[in-house]
């Protein structure tokens, strides 16, 4: 079985030059990538919306999986690396996804609401972030280089896709309510953290207590201030990104139901 699944994920390593970020083949994927979730996301919103998170998530979850055993078989040579452990920021939606079947009847309603809010906030703030910054996505293999990519686009897509169908509240102090979603969620990444420290370096939400935060400005922080002070910021930076992606919903959705039908 071992060696199956080893040349399985072999007949699809195909190499690469590992991509130079903002580089033409950057950006113009990025361009197309965001373009076309925008579309989509338009074009779902406006019809039956019963299974679409469902079926993101399942998407989700198998290219998680692809990744995950390419990484075993072809990069770390049968070995698992804890940093690549499916649990960050950017994995959460995912989860989300997969458990909208779950929060379908009437009585977890809010609930629904609150985790589709979650991911309107997150899945957007994740999605650009990672394209403004996407060192952590190119690769020097195709397939590992759009997965991340397209992760990454689909996390814009249900972003939009929540604030277009209705899914998710856009309301400021809506934001209010997925704060106890995004602490459990650090919560459980710092747990992991720790409990996956003897066997290699995770860092789930980039908040490790044991080096400092590996994310661009904020690693500055950590040098400056301490680990635990720095994660601290760090957190409260993501939080502030989400509200701020909240209210651009909240305004761009609103500014385009109001102008004129010889605009729109």
């Amino acid at each position: 079985m071992q060696e199956l699944l080893e040349r399985f994920f072999q007949a699809s390593a195909w190499t690469m030059q590992t991509p130079v970020p903002y580089s033409p083949f950057h950006l113009s994927l990025t361009a197309l990538g965001v373009c076309a979730a925008a579309w989509m996301a338009r074009r779902l919103a406006a019809g039956p919306r019963k299974h679409v998170l469902f079926v993101c998530g399942l998407v989700l979850a198998a290219s998680e999986l692809y990744k995950q055993g390419f990484l075993y078989y072809i990069v770390n040579g049968r070995s698992y690396d804890w940093w690549y452990f499916p649990f960050q920021l950017c994995s959460v939606p995912m989860y989300l996804c997969l458990a909208v079947p779950l929060l379908s009847r009437p009585e977890y309603a809010r609930a629904r609401r609150t985790a589709c809010t979650f991911i309107q906030d997150y899945g957007l703030l994740g999605g650009f972030m990672a394209l403004a910054e996407p060192s952590g996505l190119l690769h020097s293999y195709w397939t590992l280089t759009l997965h991340g990519l397209c992760w990454h686009f689909m996390l814009i897509f249900l972003g939009l896709y929540c604030a277009q169908s209705g899914e998710s509240d856009r309301e400021p102090a809506a934001f209010l309510r997925t704060l106890p979603l995004f602490a459990a969620c650090c919560a459980a990444a710092a747990l992991i953290n720790i409990a996956a420290h003897p066997y290699g370096n995770a860092d789930m939400f980039y908040i490790s207590p044991y080096y400092p935060n590996e994310q661009i400005v904020f690693h500055r922080i950590a040098l400056e201030i301490g680990i635990t002070a720095g994660n601290l910021i760090y957190l409260t930076g993501v939080a502030l990104g989400g509200f701020i992606c909240h209210l651009g919903c909240r305004y761009c959705l609103h500014s385009a139901k109001t102008l004129p039908d010889s605009r729109r």
